[in-house]
């Protein structure tokens, strides 16, 4: 039995070595490879992150004070809640699916902070708390989605209302804001002297955890497919069901932690804290290459699509541009990124069809 493994373990090494010889010089795994480059150089995700770099370039030249490290803490700042909720909303419009209550779980979240905050409760429980609250929120608009069957933009534009509602029932107009000092200044940090946020560390987990879930697991490479076809993703055995209400527990959650980082950046919890940014939120999610009828999207797309929402309105506002600018500004990017897609879709469907016209007038010339 020795020998007779010494002498097939070469022989097992030189099989695996000419399947890899073999497998080098497939012309299809080449093509293969080739095309995965390509798609990585110009695909939607790299477009966005050159249009990223191009706009701060414009930004830096053209506006004052913007190059600065200044600016990056504050536009920073301003863009985690945005970066933030945009990961898993990402997720959820891959799906097919949408969600309009993130902003009012955030404040919700936010006033019952408030209220336990003045009630005497300790910072971790409160935490524990807010998270729970997120829970709730996405659990139940995923309940109704996946369980009773309802549209999910029906039922979110019911939470946005219901969720705020409750906001207001639970502090009322009141604010609170003798939170700890020392936990609001964290919140307000830099890293040295970078002017990144300290907290940006955390958003950067959040990232890299939508990015290796929606990129690099079974569960995430699912999620495409549901939003192509559920008739179709449910054949092949993915548990579409389970997969968006998942979905809407993490916009849920991940909601929850914006509120918690709006009170304590601006040390204020209120009923409205964070409205208004879902729609910031959904127009950088379509301007960062998802579809809006599901199926195609990727999250460096999303997170360059953000950073050049938030650096174009920062550069705005440094102008001195007024906030109604800023709104109508990331109204026109909303309907631009979803009707420049459509638009590119016809010009290539129109471009196929004349190319296929003119190849069989070229065949019909040549039998005649």
């Amino acid at each position: 039995m020795p020998d007779q493994t010494v002498t097939r373990a070469p022989e097992a090494s030189a099989d695996s070595s000419s399947s890899a010889r073999a497998g080098a010089r497939d012309p299809g795994a080449r093509a293969e490879r080739a095309l995965r480059r390509r798609r990585l150089l110009t695909g939607r995700g790299a477009i966005m992150v050159w249009a990223l770099l191009a706009t701060l370039l414009v930004c830096a030249l053209t506006v004052p004070r913007f190059a600065s490290v200044q600016t990056t803490g504050f536009l920073l700042l301003d863009a985690i809640p945005i970066l933030m909720i945009a990961m898993p909303m990402a997720l959820v419009v891959i799906t097919g699916e949408i969600d309009l209550s993130v902003a009012s779980t955030a404040g919700l979240t936010s006033a019952t902070m408030g209220v336990l905050w003045a009630a005497g409760w300790g910072i971790p429980e409160i935490f524990v708390v807010c998270v729970l609250i997120g829970v709730v929120c996405g659990a139940l608009n995923g309940a109704l989605v996946t369980t009773i069957g309802l549209p999910s933009l029906a039922v979110t534009i019911g939470t946005l209302a219901l969720y705020r509602g409750l906001a207001l029932v639970v502090i009322g107009d009141d604010a609170v804001a003798n939170f700890p000092p020392g936990l609001t200044s964290f919140f307000t940090s830099k890293i040295g002297g970078t002017g990144i946020p300290t907290v940006m560390i955390g958003v950067v987990v959040v990232i890299l955890f939508f990015g290796v879930l929606l990129h690099f697991s079974s569960f995430g490479r699912a999620l495409p497919a549901i939003g192509f076809s559920k008739e179709a993703a449910s054949f092949v055995g993915v548990h579409v069901g389970r997969a968006k209400f998942w979905m809407f527990v993490s916009t849920g959650v991940v909601s929850a932690l914006v509120g918690i980082y709006w009170t304590l950046r601006y040390s204020s919890a209120r009923s409205d804290n964070a409205t208004g940014i879902e729609l910031a939120v959904i127009a950088a999610v379509l301007l960062g290459g998802v579809s809006i009828f599901g199926g195609r999207g990727s999250i460096p797309g999303v997170v360059a699509g953000v950073l050049i929402i938030s650096s174009i309105s920062y550069a705005l506002r440094l102008g001195g541009i007024s906030d109604v600018v800023l709104n109508v500004v990331t109204g026109l990017l909303l309907v631009g990124s979803v009707v420049t897609p459509s638009l590119i879709s016809v010009v290539r469907e129109k471009t196929r069809a004349r190319r296929a016209a003119r190849a069989v007038l070229a065949r019909s010339a040549e039998h005649a």
